[in-house]
């Protein structure tokens, strides 16, 4: 899927961004939920796909997409990346452009996902940093390029992230009636560290409750 204009991302971008496979794991059990789950830099959604496909969560299904492969200037050769990352410090720029035709396919995604199921965003590495911006997207109301933000995320999880556009976050959450309030009652559980058990417990039993709980 490329993204050039998009019902949902809104204005035409100067860069085309050509999505690669999504793969997607079948709920076993009753559909409840659906999260979008992100890859790391390099790598795609076919080999997520088959570790979640090993997770004792029966009633949720994941997609699995595959992002573009772009330079990453960081790094200085083309890869699968959400979006570009200029440099690895929290000062460098950020690649909102890039960010917004991420979220929007996101958002493509689980708007066409039945009605009554709970939505969620997660991922690795960069790709968690995505899912966190698509959060503050959802928090905001819309996109970094103004356009409304289409869908209701109700949990979030990061492994190993960051979040974007940090520096001016917090003042565009303050200035928009609502936000502050949808900010803190969107259910976050974010991972970093050595402790590979820990975070399969607390994704675990974190999805499991805030997805699948009445």
């Amino acid at each position: 899927m490329s993204y050039g204009s998009s019902s949902l991302g809104g204005r035409t971008n100067r860069r085309s961004f050509e999505f690669g496979r999504t793969h997607v794991v079948k709920p076993k059990g009753r559909h409840q939920a659906t999260i979008i789950w992100l890859h790391g830099v390099g790598e795609n959604g076919s080999s997520w796909s088959h570790l979640l496909e090993t997770l004792t969560l029966p009633n949720i299904k994941w997609i699995c997409p595959t992002a573009p492969t772009r330079h990453v200037a960081a790094f200085g050769f083309p890869c699968t990346a959400w979006f570009d990352v200029v440099e690895l410090s929290p000062d460098g720029p950020d690649d909102v452009e890039g960010m917004d035709a991420t979220a929007a396919h996101i958002a493509n995604l689980l708007s066409t996902e039945p009605a009554d199921i709970k939505l969620g965003v997660g991922g690795f590495s960069i790709g968690a940093a995505t899912a966190l911006y698509s959060a503050s997207c959802c928090t905001l109301g819309r996109f970094g390029n103004g356009n409304p933000y289409p869908v209701n995320i109700s949990a979030v999880v990061g492994l190993s992230g960051w979040l974007p556009c940090s520096r001016i976050l917090k003042s565009k959450v303050e200035s928009l009636q609502d936000a502050a309030r949808r900010a803190s009652s969107l259910p976050l559980l974010l991972c970093h560290g050595r402790g590979v058990q820990s975070y399969k417990l607390c994704e675990h039993t974190y999805i499991q409750y805030q997805l699948c709980s009445y």
